[in-house]
């Protein structure tokens, strides 16, 4: 048995639940708020019974795939959501950066919005004046300051925002996957202020899927799967769990808080084409050939589409990309291409397309579109295509700079001898 901690908490959640009501039809939801129909939803737990006791002083990482009620616990926490049943206590004022921009205005330009976000948290124009060349030299965006922050690129977004969050002087601090956006010099920033907050006696709450960061500078790590708290304990401890749950080989609450849709797939999803042929079914297996929208990065994945022909298409492509959630575009391809498929799709047929890859894209989410073109004669001609069909959670314990990985091999010799 391990020493009691006797500090102060600085956050308690106690038997915290967020239900959701899904509709298959718009049309349910208005017509149930007009009381003209009996229920029309099915209830979807993104929080099912969570406890969480987080001290003064400590750095905790929430961990678990797409869906698991990270990013809900953390809003509830800072009161932009509200639960639908238990109790949330903070003792402490909290500095939160949960999502990119929340909180700026886009017409305003970077100063406004530090003077904007620090009156929000409660502090004078004086107090925001004397702490503003601090916020700008970690900021460190030069004379974009006095631009609109709707003409920053997402880099100099984060950097602005962050660099407001850390540096007014929070007892809280909650960050939500925003230093993925960062590059890799700004992020080093971050973690050494991090390091400063730890020494002062702060508390640090934060999400990420690079595990190295969670391991690195977690004290605790609590996991979360589908809702449900699997379990709490050090950085390895919980990190080893989540590779169990990302591999279907943790049995305790493996199945819990299951319901709602597919897991990783956009209920809302953007579709148009002229319907001539159909995507019918899309899906991610793992490097075991098993269905998931969380792959760990390194390993070797696959994109699957079923496709329906009505009519005779000549010459029909298949093609995917993936873009991060900010909207840029990191990748794709299709079989044109790679001069994979170029038969006819005939009426009544139905193909199944494998694009099958290894994963080396940085820990984070992204979404995935797919689409089925082709050309009659000189046309171009979209059959179908799906747009954000799916997300897919990249789980990492090593993000290099960018948007991927070059898997670099390093050797280090002597200058002198050439001895390794």
């Amino acid at each position: 048995m391990g020493e009691k901690d006797t500090r102060e908490v600085a956050i308690e959640v106690t038997g915290l639940n967020k239900v959701y009501k899904l509709y298959d039809k718009p049309s349910d939801r208005f017509k149930e708020a007009l009381r003209l129909t009996r229920k029309k939803y099915r209830e979807h737990y993104a929080l099912r019974d969570v406890n969480m006791t987080i001290r003064q002083g400590e750095t905790v990482g929430i961990i678990g795939t797409n869906g698991s009620g990270k990013s809900t616990v953390l809003k509830i926490i800072t009161g932009v959501l509200s639960p639908t049943s238990g109790q949330v206590q903070v003792n402490g004022r909290i500095s939160a950066l949960l999502e990119l921009g929340a909180g700026f205005d886009a017409e305003y330009n970077g100063i406004e919005n530090v003077y904007l976000n620090g009156t929000m948290i409660g502090f004078s124009e004086e107090e925001i004046e004397k702490k503003l060349p601090e916020i700008l030299e970690f900021a460190d965006i030069g004379d974009y300051v006095y631009q609109p922050v709707k003409t920053y690129s997402s880099g100099m977004f984060v950097r602005l925002a962050f660099a407001v969050a850390i540096n007014i002087d929070p007892e809280i601090l909650i960050v939500d996957e925003a230093l993925s956006v960062g590059d890799v010099f700004f992020q080093a920033k971050c973690y050494r202020k991090f390091e400063e907050f730890k020494k002062k006696g702060r508390t640090i709450v934060f999400v990420s899927h690079d595990l190295s960061s969670v391991s690195k500078y977690c004290d605790r790590v609590y996991l979360l799967n589908q809702g449900v708290l699997l379990g709490e304990g050090t950085p390895k401890k919980m990190i080893d769990a989540y590779k169990q749950v990302l591999v279907g080989q943790y049995e305790e609450g493996e199945n819990a808080g299951q319901g709602g849709p597919e897991a990783g797939q956009n209920p809302e999803l953007l579709e148009y084409g002229t319907h001539q042929a159909e995507i019918l079914e899309v899906y991610l297996t793992d490097e075991r050939g098993i269905r998931a929208n969380a792959i760990m990065k390194g390993t070797v994945f696959s994109i699957h589409m079923k496709v329906a022909f009505y009519e005779r298409i000549p010459s029909p492509i298949f093609a995917y990309s993936v873009k991060n959630i900010i909207g840029v575009e990191i990748t794709g391809t299709n079989t044109m291409v790679e001069k994979a498929y170029l038969d006819s799709g005939e009426p009544g047929s139905v193909k199944e397309i494998t694009f099958t890859q290894e994963m080396n894209l940085q820990g984070g989410e992204y979404l995935l579109s797919l689409g089925l073109t082709g050309y009659e004669g000189d046309k171009f001609q979209v059959y179908h295509r799906l747009y954000d069909a799916l997300n897919i959670t990249v789980v990492s314990d090593k993000n290099t700079v960018g948007y991927y990985d070059m898997n670099s091999r390093i050797t280090v010799r002597d200058a002198d001898t050439g001895k390794g």
